[in-house]
């Protein structure tokens, strides 16, 4: 419910920061990670935010304080096929 909320804050347009989002530079420009925590687990949303769409590149659970490379890599990839649409 809280990872709802918090998108569709953002597909109004609202900006969020810590300690919800923070920027994700090292995948591509006005991308973020969004931090969601429920009882057993964190969760990780990375996301771009365009003029007309949040796009959810990729979701995780994160079990560390780095955001594993692999993770960052696909997001690289995703980003990639999306803008070539």
């Amino acid at each position: 419910m809280e990872a709802g909320y918090l998108l569709r804050l953002l597909q109004g347009g609202e900006p969020l920061g810590l300690p919800w989002s923070r920027p994700m530079s090292s995948v591509g420009p006005n991308c973020h990670e969004l931090r969601v925590n429920d009882a057993s687990q964190t969760w990780r949303i990375i996301y771009k935010i365009d003029p007309d769409a949040i796009i959810i590149l990729e979701v995780f659970s994160k079990k560390t304080q780095a955001t594993p490379h692999h993770i960052v890599e696909l997001c690289r990839k995703r980003l990639r096929a999306y803008e070539a649409i």
